[in-house]
């Protein structure tokens, strides 16, 4: 059986041609790079959102709006999700 639609990767290739669009994405990178480590470590745990929050004790919402990218979390709050997934945060400036 085959799936319908159109793989992500291959929009963002389409998309990486624009490069305005390049430019945006490529100053996003950072933030979608953290954000992914952190829903592929409650993913490979089994852990909701909500167990996740539980963990950190904070709101479901916010767990939420931390994977959804609308929300700007402090380094605390980071170091404390990272905590709660059995993770560290390593900073690097270059």
């Amino acid at each position: 059986m085959s799936k319908a639609g159109i793989k992500l990767s291959e929009i963002r290739e389409q998309l990486m041609k624009d490069e305005e669009f390049k430019t945006e994405y490529e100053k996003l990178k950072p933030r979608y790079d953290f954000i992914s480590q952190i829903i592929e470590a409650r993913a490979e745990q089994n852990i909701t959102q909500e167990e996740l929050a539980l963990r950190v004790g904070t709101q479901k919402s916010n767990i939420s709006r931390l994977e959804s990218g609308t929300y700007n979390p402090s380094l605390d709050f980071i170091a404390k999700v990272a905590k709660s997934l059995g993770k560290e945060v390593h900073i690097e400036i270059r």
